[in-house]
C-alpha cells in the first residue's frame, strides 16, 4: 500500500510533513473494529428479540402477546420494560464505564484501553450466548456495555491523534463505518439464524465473538499514539512512532509541539472545572447538543428494534428481518459516502441536507401509518405498495443520518475542544450520548405503544429543532487544524465570538490551565463533586 505525501497543519499555522502511511491505515482499521463490535450488538438485539425461541425463554409474556389474536392493540405487543432493559442496560453500563475508561486512557494509553474493551466484549459475549435466565442475559449485556464505554472513549481519540489533518475526518468516520457494518452483519446473521429452531438466538449472540476477538487482537498489534506515549513520559518511543506513522524523518517540529502540548496539558489541574468556564461554553454546548440531537433523530430506536418495528407495521418475521438487512446495507453505503465528502463539502452542509431529508421521510411514514395501521389492524392491512413506501422512507431516513448526524456527532466534538479541556470534553460527549441512548432504548417500545404513528412525528419535530440549531449556532470546522479552532472558528462566529472576546478582555493567559481552573471555581462551587477521572490528552493536527 503506497503512502501518499502531504502536510499536517500545526497549531501555530506552520505545516508538518506527513504521508498516508500503511501503518496509519492499518492501525485505524484495526482500532475501528471497536465500532464493529458496537454495531453488531446494536443490530443483533432487535432481531433476537423478535425470535420466538428467545421470547419463550426470557420474555414469555411478550411471546403470548405475539401469539394472541389481533384484536389486541398491535402497537403494544412488544411494550415490556424487561425487554427494553435488555437493550438499554448496555448503554447504562457504558455510561458508568466511561469514567474509568477516561483514567485508563490517560494512565495506560489508548491501545491498552482498547484491549480492556476487547476483554469485556469477549466475556459479555460468552455470558449472553450461554444465558440460562434473564439475570445472566442482563449481566452479559452490562459487561458488553463496559466494553462499549472503554472502546468509545479510546477509539475516537486514537483515530484523531494518529491521522494527518487532511484526512482526519475520513479516518475518524471509520469508527462509525464499522458501526454500520456491524449492524448489517448482525441483520444478515439474524435473517439466517431465525430459521434455526431452539438455539438460533444463541448463535446470533455468540457470533459477536468475532468482532470482539478482532478488537482484542488489533489492540495487541497496533502502536499507541505519539501523543499518549509522550504524555506518559516515553519520549524516545513516542518520537519513533511519530516517524513511522508520518513516513518521514522530518518530524522534529511536530515532535517538539507534541512535547509542549503535553506539558501544557499536565498543567491543567481541574479539566472538568475548566470545561465550565465561559470561554469553553461554545464547545461544551455544541458537544452536548450534538449527542442529544443524534439520539432524538430516532435512529437508534429504529436500529435497535428494526425487526420488531417492521413486524408491528405488518411485515412477517422473514420480511421484517429482510427489511432490516436492506436498511443496514443503506446505512453502510451512506457512511462510505460521508467518508468521501465530509472533508470536501464540510460538516454544516451535510447536517442541513440530512435534516431536510430525515424530516420529510418521517412525516411521510407517519401519514401512511396513521391512515393504514390502526390499533387493532390485521398485520397485512398495510398493503404491499404502502409497505414498500415505508421501507423506502426508512431507508431514506437512515441514509441521511448515516452521512451526517451519525459520524459527525462524534467527529465534531473530537476536533473542537481546546487542549486544556479536550479530555473532559470527550468524557462529557460520550456520557451524554450513552445517557440519551439509554433513555431512548428504554422508552421507545412504550412510546410506540402510546404515540403509535405519532412516534415519527415526535422525532421529526426534533429533526426540525436540530436543523435550526445548525443554521444559527454550528460553525464550519472543515480543514481547520485542531489547535487553531479557537482563532479560526470560535472567534469568527457571529454568536460564539462574544465568549472569546470576554476571555481576551479579562487578560487570561492562553495555556495557563491552573489559573483557568481557579477562575472557574469562583462561580462553580458544585464542580468540586465532579469525579476527577479525566483524561489529559493532546490532539495535534
Amino acid at each position: 500500500m503506497a503512502g501518499g505525501g502531504g502536510m499536517v497543519g500545526s497549531s501555530g499555522g506552520t505545516e508538518f510533513e506527513a504521508k498516508i502511511t500503511p501503518i496509519v491505515v492499518i492501525s485505524c482499521i484495526m482500532a475501528a473494529t471497536g465500532g464493529l463490535m458496537f454495531g453488531y450488538y446494536v443490530g443483533v438485539s432487535g432481531g433476537v428479540t423478535s425470535m420466538d425461541d428467545f421470547l419463550k425463554t426470557f420474555f414469555p409474556v411478550i411471546y403470548r402477546k405475539k401469539q394472541a389474536d389481533y384484536d389486541s392493540n398491535y402497537y403494544c405487543k412488544y411494550d415490556n420494560q424487561g425487554l427494553q432493559l435488555f437493550n438499554s442496560s448496555l448503554y447504562l453500563a457504558g455510561l458508568t464505564a466511561t469514567f474509568f475508561a477516561s483514567y485508563t486512557t490517560r494512565r495506560l494509553g489508548r491501545r491498552f484501553t482498547m484491549l480492556i474493551a476487547g476483554i469485556f466484549f469477549i466475556i459479555g459475549v460468552v455470558l449472553n450466548a450461554a444465558a440460562q435466565d434473564l439475570a445472566m442475559l442482563i449481566a452479559g449485556r452490562i459487561l458488553l456495555g463496559c466494553g462499549v464505554g472503554f472502546a468509545n472513549q479510546a477509539v475516537p481519540l486514537f483515530l484523531s491523534e494518529i491521522a494527518p489533518t487532511r484526512i482526519r475526518g475520513g479516518l475518524n468516520i471509520l469508527f462509525q463505518l464499522n458501526v454500520t457494518i456491524g449492524i448489517l452483519f448482525a441483520n444478515l446473521v439474524n435473517y439466517f439464524t431465525v430459521k434455526i429452531d431452539g438455539w438460533g438466538w444463541r448463535l446470533s449472540l455468540g457470533l459477536a465473538g468475532i468482532p470482539a476477538v478482532l478488537l482484542t487482537i488489533g489492540a495487541l498489534l497496533v502502536v499507541d499514539t505519539p501523543n499518549s506515549l509522550i504524555e506518559r513520559g516515553k519520549l524516545d518511543e513516542g518520537k519513533e512512532v511519530l516517524r513511522k506513522i508520518r513516513g518521514t524523518d522530518k518530524i522534529e517540529p511536530e515532535f517538539l509541539e507534541l512535547v509542549e502540548a503535553s506539558r501544557v496539558a499536565k498543567e491543567v489541574k481541574h479539566p472538568f472545572r475548566n470545561l465550565l468556564m465561559r470561554r469553553n461554553r461554545p464547545q461544551l454546548v455544541i458537544a452536548i447538543a450534538l449527542q442529544i440531537f443524534q439520539q432524538c433523530t430516532g435512529i437508534n430506536a429504529i436500529m435497535f428494534y428494526a425487526p420488531v418495528l417492521f413486524i408491528t407495521l405488518g411485515f412477517g418475521n422473514d420480511a421484517s428481518l429482510y427489511s432490516a438487512v436492506i436498511t443496514g446495507a443503506v446505512n453502510v453505503l451512506s457512511t462510505v459516502v460521508s467518508i468521501y465528502v465530509v472533508d470536501k463539502l464540510g460538516r454544516r452542509i451535510l447536517l442541513l441536507e440530512a435534516g431536510v431529508q430525515m424530516f420529510f421521510a418521517q412525516i411521510i411514514i407517519a401519514i401512511i401509518l396513521g391512515i393504514k395501521v390502526t390499533d387493532h389492524s390485521e398485520p397485512d392491512n398495510l398493503g404491499s405498495a404502502y409497505a414498500v413506501v415505508v421501507v423506502v422512507m426508512i431507508c431514506t431516513f437512515v441514509s441521511a443520518f448515516a452521512w451526517s448526524w451519525g459520524p459527525l456527532g462524534w467527529l465534531i466534538p473530537s476536533e473542537t475542544f481546546p487542549l486544556e479541556t479536550r479530555s473532559a470534553g470527550q468524557s462529557v460527549t460520550v456520557c451524554v450520548n450513552f445517557l440519551f441512548t439509554f433513555v431512548i432504548a428504554q422508552a421507545f417500545l412504550s412510546m410506540l405503544c402510546h404515540f403509535k404513528y405519532g412516534i415519527f412525528l415526535f422525532f421529526s419535530g426534533w429533526v426540525l429543532i436540530m436543523s435550526i440549531f445548525v443554521i444559527f449556532l454550528m460553525p464550519e470546522t472543515k480543514n481547520v487544524p485542531i489547535e487553531e479552532m479557537t482563532d479560526r472558528v470560535w472567534k469568527q462566529h457571529w454568536f460564539w465570538k462574544r465568549f472569546m472576546e470576554d476571555e481576551t478582555r479579562d487578560g487570561s493567559t492562553k495555556g495557563d490551565g491552573s489559573s483557568r481552573g481557579h477562575e472557574s471555581d469562583k462561580g462553580c462551587w458544585w464542580t468540586r463533586f465532579i469525579p476527577e477521572v479525566s483524561l489529559n490528552f493532546s490532539l495535534s493536527a
